[in-house]
C-alpha cells in the first residue's frame, strides 16, 4: 500500500547576505509576508509500521499545506552543485504546530543559505528535502522512512515538538542516522529505551519555569501571590514544566487554586479558561502552545480577569504571530514566557542571522519566532560536527555528538550529555513590554529590564 504526500524542494538558496561561519536566526514572519513555493507530489513507500487512518488523513492535509517560501537556487561558485549534500526533515506545515513548523522551515533555510554562500558542506552545496507531517506522529514516521530509504538523504534534521521528535528519532535510529533537533526537549524524548541518536541543541524544557517560581518566592510576603491557577496540555513538552513549578510553589507556601490537564487536541479553550477565572487566582501558569495561549488571553480579557502575572510555556515567544493572535501589543503587555534566545543575544553569528532574516522575510527583530534560531542552531552544530570528522558518515557523526565537545550556536554554547540534552544552555525569562519581548531574568542578561509585576490590567 502506498500513500502520497508533498515533497517541498527548497534547494540551495542564498539570500545575498554573506553570513558569518556560525550564522544566525530570527523570528517567524506572517504567512502573508512569505511567498509560497512550488510543491510537487511524490509517492511514498509504505513505512515499516503502516500508518493509521489518522496518518492518511494527515497526509491529505499535508498535501494541501503550502510551505512558506520559494527557493532560488544560487550558491557560492566554490560549492559543488553536481553532488549536493541532501538533508531531510519533516516539519508541521499544517495542523496544530503549523506556525512553529513554518518558523522552523525558515530557520533551516537560513542556515542552508549561509552554508551555501560560504562554499557548502565539505565543499558540496546543501539541498533541503522538507516534507509536511501535518503535525501527526504517524505521518512523521512515514516521512522519515521515505527520506532515508527512498530519497537517500545524507543527514536528517529533527521535526518540531517533543511529540513528533520521539517517533521520528526511532525511525532514524533504525537506520543508524543521527537526529539533531531543536524543539524536542521534553524529558521523555531522552529516556526512550535503546534510543541514543537524538540530540537537542536547545534548552532542556523541564526546568524552564523554575526561575519564575524562584522570583515569586523571593518577593516580600506583603506582595507575594497567595494562589495560582494552573492549566496545561497533556503534552510531553508542556506538562512536565507546569508540574515541576507547581510542586516548588506549593512547597513554598503558595496555594493551588486550580489545576487542569486537557488533551493537546483541544480546540475550545473557553471552558478551561473559565475555570481559572472562577478560581480568582493571583497568578496564572499555563502549559500552552500558540493557539491555547492566545485563546486564554482573549478569554481573560473578555471576562475582565486580570491576574498579577501570566506566564505560558510557549506561544508568547512567537513574536508577531502572538501579537496578532491576542489583538495588539497593549494586550500582550506584561505576559511572560521562558526561552533560551533573543535577537540581541551576544552569541556567535546571532547578529548576522538576524540581519539575514530581516533581509529575507522583513519585519522587525522583535517579530522573530524563537523557533527560527532553534532550527538554525541545528544546522550550525551539524556543520561543526562534519568539519571535525571530515565525513558525512552517520556513525562518525554520532561518535562526535557523543564526544562531549562543545559547539557554538546563535543560542549559545552546545554540549550534549550522555542522553543528548544540551547541558550548557542558559534559561532566560522574557516579558512583553512596550511591544517588544525583552529579557527580565537573569537580571545581568544583555539588555535585561526590570520585570513588570504585577502586570498591567488588560486595555
Amino acid at each position: 500500500m502506498k500513500s502520497g504526500f508533498w515533497t517541498v524542494s527548497l534547494g540551495i538558496v542564498s539570500v545575498g547576505v554573506l553570513l558569518a561561519a556560525c550564522g544566525g536566526s530570527t523570528p517567524a514572519a506572517t504567512e502573508a509576508s512569505t511567498p509560497a513555493p512550488a510543491v510537487t507530489a511524490a509517492p511514498t513507500e509504505a513505512p515499516t509500521t503502516a500508518p493509521t487512518e489518522a496518518a492518511t488523513a494527515a497526509a491529505t492535509e499535508a498535501a494541501t499545506a503550502a510551505p512558506t517560501e520559494a527557493a532560488t537556487p544560487t550558491v557560492s561558485a566554490t560549492a559543488d552543485t553536481t553532488n549536493p549534500v541532501k538533508i531531510g526533515a519533516s516539519l508541521s506545515l499544517s495542523g496544530d504546530f503549523s506556525d512553529d513548523g513554518k518558523a522552523f522551515q525558515q530557520g533551516y533555510q537560513l542556515w542552508a543559505d549561509s552554508i551555501n554562500a560560504r562554499g557548502g558542506l565539505m565543499g558540496r552545496a546543501v539541498t533541503l528535502d522538507i516534507v509536511s507531517d501535518a503535525s501527526s506522529p504517524d505521518q512523521v514516521q512515514t516521512n522519515y522512512q521515505k527520506l532515508i530509504t527512498v530519497d537517500k538523504v545524507d543527514i536528517t534534521f529533527g521535526p518540531y515538538s517533543s511529540l513528533l521528535t520521539k517517533p521520528a528519532s526511532t525511525v532514524a535510529h533504525r537506520y543508524g542516522y543521527a537526529m539533531v533537533e531543536g524543539a524536542g526537549g521534553a524529558p521523555s524524548v531522552f529516556t526512550q529505551p535503546g534510543i541514543d541518536n537524538v540530540f537537542d541543541v536547545s534548552l532542556p524544557v523541564a526546568n524552564n519555569l523554575v526561575s519564575f517560581a524562584n522570583y515569586l518566592l523571593a518577593l516580600p510576603a506583603s506582595s507575594r501571590p497567595k494562589s495560582i491557577a494552573y492549566a496545561t496540555e497533556d503534552d510531553p513538552f508542556t506538562q512536565p514544566q507546569v508540574d515541576i513549578v507547581k510542586a516548588i510553589l506549593e512547597k513554598g507556601g503558595i496555594t493551588t487554586a486550580s489545576y487542569q490537564v486537557y488533551p493537546a487536541e483541544t480546540t475550545d479553550f473557553n471552558p478551561i479558561a473559565d475555570k481559572m477565572i472562577a478560581a480568582k487566582a493571583d497568578v496564572v501558569i499555563v502549559g500552552t502552545m500558540l493557539p491555547d495561549s492566545e485563546a486564554f488571553v482573549q478569554r481573560f480579557r473578555q471576562q475582565h480577569y486580570n491576574p498579577q502575572a501570566l506566564i505560558a510555556t510557549a506561544g508568547p515567544d512567537q513574536g508577531a504571530e502572538f501579537i496578532k493572535g491576542v489583538g495588539d501589543a497593549k494586550t500582550a503587555e506584561g505576559i511572560l514566557v521562558p526561552n533560551d534566545w533573543y535577537p540581541e543575544a551576544n552569541n556567535p553569528g546571532n547578529a548576522d542571522m538576524v540581519a539575514a532574516y530581516l533581509a529575507k522575510y522583513g519585519g522587525q527583530a522583535s517579530d522573530i519566532s524563537a523557533d527560527v534560531p532553534e532550527a538554525y542552531s541545528v544546522g550550525q552544530v551539524i556543520e561543526q560536527v562534519v568539519a571535525k570528522v571530515g565525513s558525512l558518515d552517520n556513525a562518525k557523526i554520532l561518535a562526535e555528538l557523543h564526544s562531549g565537545d562543545t559547539f557554538q550556536s546563535v543560542q549559545g554554547p552546545v554540549q550534549f550529555d550522555k542522553t543528548g540534552q544540551n547541558v550548557t544552555a542558559t534559561a532566560y525569562l522574557f516579558q512583553w513590554q512596550n511591544g517588544a519581548l525583552v529579557p527580565v531574568i537573569p537580571a545581568d542578561a544583555k539588555n535585561a529590564v526590570t520585570i513588570e509585576f504585577p502586570k498591567p490590567n488588560w486595555p
